[in-house]
């Protein structure tokens, strides 16, 4: 078990490797090769207010006058270390960890990141434990009652919530449940944890159902699939015949080996979602990563946009890794293999 675990945290760290290269890439490469000069590409992390002093000191913080390969260094040393920006006579410093320095706000992106962590990461913890916990139910009980009316109704609702974007469940929600029905009389809006826990889940709620709705009828999609099959196999029908309860052998026998495809959709769902749900909290106007980066975005603010996707792709490297750990728990072969 050990050296499995040490295999795959060697593997998630040469991953994080490869991502931050991809990154680099794209942000600092692939424009010179698309036919960008030094001075077109500082320009564009300045704004349109640029002139030749600020693109001539953005040149020379990012690099963009040395080769590649210490270009690339001074971005990944950033990231441990910090960096010092220079602007004529005077000078800022992003502490490390520093994900990127935005020189249309002359702010660091890390200290904006780690304000919206918590909303992102209360949006998707909250909507992960319903749409498991009701996808997997909703599934085992279709797959038992495979052909019934309930398999019918299920399986239905389960398609409604697929074939639905999240935008517009969540505006009918909000529609239904602040206007039409005002039981959210003054709106959805995000409250800290720390300041009042109930306010928090209240506030919560509608974009927590909105979200799992659509990721609950994947997943009872997914546990129906996964159980008609592995209740037909050999094993379970021993189990039966040694006199095993049929609600052990449903939970023990059955649903844990149908749990590997789920924990592996768990875990890239869960990651992205963590790493920004950017639909979500734009229709809901909650300040989260997702948010973040749509401004970024459209204030072609490119330090942003780096820095969340770098954060971004380490949640979803480490969601994986965690998917693989529990793999290994749940099935033994995987050790050995």
């Amino acid at each position: 078990m050990a050296a499995y675990i040490i295999r795959r945290v060697f593997g998630a760290v040469v991953l994080l490797l490869i991502v931050s290269a991809v990154t680099f890439a794209i942000f600092f490469l692939v424009p010179r090769l698309a036919g960008q000069s030094m001075d077109q590409l500082a320009a564009q992390y300045v704004g349109k207010d640029a002139n030749k002093a600020s693109i001539a000191a953005v040149k020379q913080n990012l690099g963009f006058d040395k080769p590649l390969y210490e270009q690339y260094w001074h971005f990944i040393k950033q990231i441990f270390v910090g960096a010092d920006y220079k602007f004529g006579p005077d000078a800022s410093h992003c502490s490390a960890p520093c994900f990127g320095y935005s020189f249309k706000s002359h702010i660091e992106v890390w200290p904006q990141i780690t304000d919206r962590i918590p909303v992102t990461f209360s949006l998707a913890i909250g909507a992960a434990v319903i749409w498991v916990t009701t996808g997997v139910a909703t599934g085992v009980v279709s797959a038992l009652k495979r052909g019934s009316f309930l398999d019918r109704i299920f399986m239905g609702i389960a398609l409604a919530g697929v074939s639905l974007p999240i935008f517009f469940t969540g505006m009918l929600a909000l529609g239904l449940f602040t206007v039409q029905w005002p039981i959210w009389d003054t709106g959805v809006n995000y409250v800290n944890f720390t300041d009042n826990p109930g306010e928090w889940a209240w506030n919560l709620l509608i974009p927590w159902c909105s979200l799992a709705f659509l990721y609950s009828a994947l997943y009872a999609r997914l546990t129906r699939a996964g159980m008609l099959e592995t209740m037909n196999e050999d094993y379970i029908r021993t189990a039966r015949a040694k006199g095993l309860r049929e609600s052990k052998v449903i939970a023990k026998h059955g649903l844990r080996a149908a749990l590997t495809p789920i924990v592996t959709i768990f875990g890239m769902d869960f990651g992205l979602l963590v790493g920004g749900a950017v639909i979500t909290e734009n229709v809901f106007s909650f300040q989260g990563l997702g948010f973040y980066a749509v401004k970024g975005v459209s204030d072609n603010d490119l330090p942003i946009v780096m820095g969340v996707t770098l954060v971004a792709a380490f949640f979803i490297v480490v969601c994986n890794l965690l998917v693989d750990l529990v793999y290994a728990a749940i099935d033994p072969r995987v050790r050995l293999a």
